[in-house]
């Protein structure tokens, strides 16, 4: 408990949010339009240097940002998505034990989504940052973060919050059913109360 009061404490996101967005830029812009985008988010030195370990919240929130000031948001939304999509790969790749993947694509898809969201919750503080994620097994399941760091300070007429979503439904359905679809019911860039997203199957 004293680790996970501490990176809270300390607002730190896995940098996923940070490289697998550089992934996706590189491909996109290139080489010079990526390092562009991330000298105006302040983070250029990541441009030669991904980094390894948990960054500061507020950088995350400064990048993301700015791809929307840029790119526009609809652009912005897909680069983003693309990066959750990546971060998915990522997770079921370095993250999640082979044998805990086998067990949970053997289980009923709600069975197997009450392990997982358990295995969510657990490690939230890795991508939620100083907000808060809720978790709710049924049909669907729903998930909620508030005070999202992904999406502080900005005003959108629609949710904003692929990047998450994206994840979740790569999470999902890679272990839980291949049909899964998560949307992003409601979010605190729109002014509503938390980022409210439904997983279905």
């Amino acid at each position: 408990m004293a680790s996970v009061l501490e990176h809270a404490a300390v607002a730190r996101i896995g940098p996923n949010a940070i490289t697998r967005v550089a992934e996706v830029l590189r491909e996109r812009v290139g080489a010079d339009g990526a390092a562009r985008l991330f000298s105006l988010a302040g983070l250029a030195a990541y441009v030669e240097r991904p980094p390894q370990a948990m960054v500061d919240e507020a950088e995350v929130t400064q990048l993301h940002a700015v791809l929307r000031a840029s790119l526009g948001a609809a652009a912005a939304a897909r680069v983003a998505r693309e990066a959750g999509t990546r971060t998915g790969d990522y997770l079921l790749a370095h993250r999640i034990p082979k044998p805990v993947q086998a067990l949970l694509k053997m289980l009923p898809a709600t069975l197997a989504a009450r392990v997982l969201l358990g295995a969510i919750t657990r490690h939230a503080w890795t991508f939620a940052g100083s907000g808060e994620f809720v978790a709710e097994a049924g049909r669907p399941v729903r998930l909620a973060i508030r005070d999202n760091p992904m999406c502080r300070g900005l005003a959108s007429d629609v949710p904003a919050c692929d990047f998450y979503a994206a994840t979740f439904e790569r999470l999902f359905r890679a272990l839980v059913h291949p049909r899964a679809s998560v949307v992003e019911t409601a979010c605190e860039a729109c002014g509503d109360d938390a980022c409210h997203f439904a997983v279905r199957w």
